[in-house]
C-alpha cells in the first residue's frame, strides 16, 4: 500500500481537550533536567506548585494527537517513519493548570521522488479552552523513509506540496553561548510519563528491533532540554521570551549522555544545536528560536 496523497491531506483528526495540572508541568519540567540542582534558585520556579513557571514546550505533550500514521489507511510505512523536525510557535503562556484545545490537520505531503521518501506535516492549533485564546502553533515534521514516489500516480504526476522552508545552518564561528546539561540513564523512562509510551525509550528488545543498541532518549526531550537552554541563556529564564523554537533531529541521544547546547546570539533570535558531549554528535540542528525583549 501506498500514501494516497488526497486522503492523508483530507485526514479528519478529532478535537482534542487536555485538562493538566501543575503536577503535570512539574514533571515536564524535572523530565528536561531543570533543577537537577535543588539549590538553583534559578529553576526552582519551574518545579514549585506555588506560582508555576512553565516551560512553553510542554504544550508539544499536551493534545498531540497520538500515533495516528499507524492506521493502514493512511498509506504509511510507520515502522520507518523518522521524527525530521518539530516547529513551536508561542502566541501567549499557558498557565499552570487548566485545559487545552488542540486542533491538527495535515498541512504538507511532500513527495521527495522513488527511494527518497517523503514529508508528511501536521500543524496543530493550541488554545486555552477557557479563554479561547491562541498559545501555541506546532508543525511536526515526519520523515517517511519508505513512501516516497507517490506523486507519480497523483493528477497526472503532480509533486504534491512544497516542503517546509528550510530551517538555518549555525554560523561557522565558536558560539556565543553553552550550557550543559547531563541526563540520568534512566532519564527516557521519566519523560515517557508525559505520554509518549514508544517501547524503544523503555524495552531494550523493542530497542534493538528498531536498529539501536539500546533504549533511546526521545527527541522532544531533546528539543525541551534546548527549550531549557535557550530559555536560560537568552531569556532570563522568562518564558513569555521565548517566540518560537524549531530545530531538525539529527542523531538519537542515549540517556546518561551529557547535551551541549550551542548557541548564536542574533538581534531578535538565537541559532542553535545540541552535541552529545562524550560522542561529540550533533543530535539536534539547524536550531532557531525567536526572542521577544519582554
Amino acid at each position: 500500500m501506498a500514501i494516497d496523497y488526497h486522503t492523508l491531506k483530507q485526514w479528519r483528526f478529532d478535537t482534542d481537550v487536555c485538562a493538566y495540572t501543575e503536577n503535570d508541568c512539574i514533571r515536564y519540567a524535572l523530565s528536561l533536567g531543570i533543577a537537577a540542582d535543588p539549590l538553583d534558585e534559578r529553576e526552582l520556579p519551574y518545579v514549585h506548585e506555588a506560582a508555576t513557571r512553565v516551560v512553553p514546550t510542554f504544550l508539544a505533550t499536551v493534545g498531540a494527537p497520538g500515533a495516528w500514521a499507524t492506521d493502514p489507511r493512511t498509506g504509511i510505512d510507520w515502522m520507518r517513519i523518522l521524527h525530521g523536525e518539530h516547529r513551536m510557535t508561542f502566541h501567549g503562556v499557558p498557565p499552570a493548570a487548566g485545559a487545552v484545545v488542540s486542533q491538527t490537520r495535515v498541512s504538507r505531503v511532500v513527495d521527495k521522488g522513488a527511494g527518497k521518501g517523503a514529508l508528511v506535516v501536521t500543524e496543530r492549533q493550541v488554545s486555552d479552552q477557557a479563554t479561547g485564546a491562541l498559545l501555541a502553533t506546532v508543525e511536526h515534521v515526519s520523515f517517511c523513509r519508505a513512501d516516497g514516489g507517490f506523486a507519480a500516480g497523483v493528477d497526472g504526476g503532480a509533486a504534491g506540496d512544497a516542503a517546509p522552508l528550510p530551517l538555518p545552518a549555525v554560523p561557522e564561528r565558536a558560539p556565543d553561548m553553552v550550557m550543559s546539561m547531563p541526563t540520568l540513564p534512566g532519564a527516557a523512562l521519566l519523560y515517557r510519563l508525559n505520554g509518549d509510551r514508544n517501547p524503544i525509550h523503555v524495552l531494550p528488545a523493542a530497542a534493538r528491533e528498531a536498529g539501536f543498541d539500546r533504549p533511546i532518549l526521545h527527541g522532544l526531550c531533546t528539543f525541551g532540554m534546548a527549550a531549557r537552554a535557550v530559555l536560560r541563556l537568552a531569556c532570563d529564564d522568562v518564558p513569555a521570551r521565548l517566540a518560537s523554537i524549531a530545530a531538525r533531529f539529527s542523531a538519537p541521544v542515549m540517556p546518561g549522555e551529557t547535551l551541549r547546547a550551542e548557541l548564536w546570539q542574533e538581534a531578535d533570535a538565537v541559532r542553535f544545536r545540541v552535541v552529545a558531549a562524550e560522542r561529540g554528535i550533533v543530535v539536534l540542528s539547524h536550531g532557531v528560536a525567536g526572542l521577544r525583549q519582554s
